[in-house]
Parts: structure tokens; sequence; C-alpha cells
């Protein structure tokens, strides 16, 4: 068993594929998963397990070199959580967001029932 980290198998198995430039989102419960991405899905009931959650898992073990949001989320909760985490994404509008997922090597879908609360994560090298 792990000391650390993230426990999730398949979480974990999807974090250690990644390299520079792909495009990793952690996504709320009501984001439309695509087909064709890898899907990791954390869901239980709504808000668990949150967003703010599963991305510091995620920020724990991977080097980001940048990150998008969408615009709608200017402003909310959701901005000051990723502000909190020291992202400063740039912002798309939310259909603009909804198509990057297709080019997502990881998505990772949360229970967080709070609207917009979705990141896309430009994976950078730690070198």
């Amino acid at each position: 068993m792990r000391r650390t980290g993230v426990l999730n198998p398949a979480l974990a198995e999807g974090l250690a594929r990644l390299g520079h430039g792909h495009l990793v989102v952690v996504a709320d419960c009501g984001l439309p998963l695509p087909p064709s991405a890898p899907v990791v899905d954390l869901a239980v009931v709504h808000g668990v397990p949150r967003f703010t959650q599963v991305l510091d898992a995620v920020l724990e073990e991977i080097v980001v070199e940048g990150s998008v949001a969408a615009t709608e989320s200017s402003g909310t909760l959701v901005s000051t959580w990723l502000d909190e985490r020291g992202l400063a994404p740039e912002l798309v509008p939310h259909d603009e967001l909804k198509e990057l997922l297709t080019s997502a090597a990881l998505v990772v879908r949360t229970g967080e029932a709070t609207s917009y609360a979705n990141v896309v994560l430009r994976c950078g090298v730690p070198f």
C-alpha cells in the first residue's frame, strides 16, 4: 500500500501516463464527458468528492505550466479556489472549454455541484 499520494488506482495510472503538454481536466459532476477522452469518475453523490479535494490531490502529483477555466467562473467561488492554488487560468467561454475535452489526456470527474467548477491543466515538466 502507498504511504502518500493518490490511492485510487485508475487516477494514479492516468496521472502516471501524462507528459509535457498533455491536458488534464478536473470537472464538476455536470460537465458533459467526451467519449474520446479517458475518464476517471470519482463522483459518489453531489458534493463528494469536492472539486478542491481532487484538484489539490492532482496538483500534488503533476507539474502545471498553464490552465484554462470558463469565463463564466470569473468572480465566483471557483475563481477564488483557483487563485488560492496559484493558478491564473486563461479564461475562455464555457463552450470553448468543453471543446478542449476532446483533446484531454485525462478527465477527472468530481462530485462537485458548483456551477463552472472545471479547470483544464496543461502539464509541464519538473526540469
